[in-house]
């Protein structure tokens, strides 16, 4: 990133072979669209490139690009959800629990579903806003005070976000759990 910002084209090479597989997971588990996963990431990028001279080199890369794709993310779910261009990731949050919370039907998935399929359904069960932490957190390995810096929120929010997530998954997965310990060797179960 250093050199990039010094104009160094090759560096951009890089950081991109780097970042933009990671920055499309993310738009690709939020919108669950290629398509929209590869505009986005244009625009993430189109934003790293003007915003280059705000780069700090005492700053990780990581969390400073998905600082930015998560506002690129929030400027899409608020074209989406119509929310109010005031609106910070908080107010989204709110908004889409209200929504899961009001919409949501339970699906029982197929019963020859694959483990991973099943997992997959879980997660994406989940409000976007819970969703999002997962991601970070499981998949790029933020801590919760990157999280936060990214999301431009608290790191109790995160942290609330992200309880409230693994809770919901441990309910709705727990029958694999219970299908696992079951199908287990007597003494192979305790040690899942």
């Amino acid at each position: 990133m250093a050199s990039y910002v010094t104009g160094d084209r090759q560096a951009f090479t890089t950081l991109f072979a780097r970042l933009a597989p990671r920055l499309h997971r993310f738009f690709r588990r939020s919108f669950s669209s290629e398509a929209t996963a590869d505009d986005l990431l244009q625009q993430t990028f189109l934003k790293i490139h003007r915003a280059r001279d705000t780069y700090r080199r005492d700053m990780k890369v990581a969390p400073w690009a998905f600082t930015i794709a998560a506002r690129v993310r929030l400027d899409e779910l608020r074209r989406r959800k119509r929310l109010s261009e005031d609106g910070d990731e908080d107010a989204w949050a709110r908004a889409d629990e209200q929504l899961v919370a009001a919409a949501q039907v339970q699906e029982r998935a197929a019963p020859d579903a694959s483990e991973a399929e099943l997992v997959r359904q879980a997660v994406e069960a989940l409000p976007e806003s819970q969703r999002v932490v997962i991601h970070l957190n499981r998949f790029e390995g933020m801590t919760f005070a990157e999280i936060a810096q990214v999301l431009g929120t608290t790191e109790g929010a995160v942290k609330l976000r992200a309880f409230r997530a693994y809770a919901a998954l441990r309910t709705r997965l727990a029958p694999l759990v219970t299908e696992a310990a079951a199908a287990a060797p007597p003494g192979e179960a305790r040690s899942r």
